[in-house]
């Protein structure tokens, strides 16, 4: 489908305020629920080409917000992980065909959401035991991995860092930071393989407002929004969305 179609700008007008408030408020953990919507009615790497500017661009209006308020130690292992991750997610992604990118966002999407309930659940806890270095390096690759082939590493950063027992406010400035600088790599890879067009930096421009008011909404709701009620409405969209990825893979 086109990038420049009114369904892609219907369907990127929500998908990027969602973003927006999610990277803005919730530390990330469900903006890429966005490419997956887009994954909907483009090919993956159109969809995550549209994404990449704008989750930039919401890094850049948030980062202010929580500036210096990141914990260094967690931030480094994630990022010197992170780097090999991301180059291992290029290389799977020249591999794969769009099919197999499908299969993989939605089957993150669901899985993201499968993980949360068994938290739940009480099945399994987080943050008994500190997380060691080793686990730092080893999360980091993974967040760099699924962040290049679905803007999914969110849930990977979420895992390592409640198990720091960081604050809120250190827990969502560490993501902010580290997901700007995975994006910054991101980019130049993804310039490098293609997926970036005039077409995706056009729609860029018309959802560039869209993303700043997401960002704007995520920073005040981070204050006074419950996060059970935002990543409910989560969930249910990434059931629907990832459901509808794999089938597509899968016909």
């Amino acid at each position: 489908m086109d990038a420049l179609s009114w369904t892609v700008f219907a369907l990127g007008v929500p998908a990027v305020l969602f973003a927006g408030v999610s990277k803005g408020g919730f530390g990330s953990g469900a903006a890429f629920a966005s490419a997956s919507i887009l994954a909907l009615v483009v090919e993956p790497a159109i969809a995550l080409g549209i994404m990449l500017p704008l989750l930039m661009l919401i890094d850049v209006v948030s980062l202010p917000a929580y500036w210096k308020k990141w914990s260094w130690p967690e931030t480094r292992l994630l990022l010197w992980g992170g780097v090999p991750g991301t180059f291992l997610g290029a290389l799977f992604f020249g591999w794969a065909d769009d099919d197999a990118i499908r299969f993989l966002i939605g089957g993150i999407s669901i899985g993201f959401v499968v993980w949360q309930l068994v938290q739940a659940a009480g099945w399994v806890k987080i943050g008994d035991r500190p997380m060691s270095p080793t686990a730092g390096v080893s999360a980091g690759v993974a967040l760099g991995f699924t962040s290049f082939v679905s803007h999914a590493g969110g849930p990977v950063a979420a895992v390592y860092l409640l198990g720091r027992k960081l604050s809120k406010t250190a827990f969502q400035a560490t993501t902010v930071i580290v997901f700007w600088a995975m994006n910054v790599l991101k980019a130049g890879i993804y310039a490098a393989m293609g997926f970036f067009t005039l077409e995706t930096l056009t729609l860029n421009l018309a959802l560039a407002p869209f993303a700043i008011l997401g960002t704007y909404l995520g920073v005040r709701a981070h204050h006074i929004v419950p996060e059970r009620v935002f990543f409910g409405l989560t969930y249910v969209l990434l059931m629907v969305t990832g459901s509808k990825l794999i089938f597509d893979a899968l016909s």
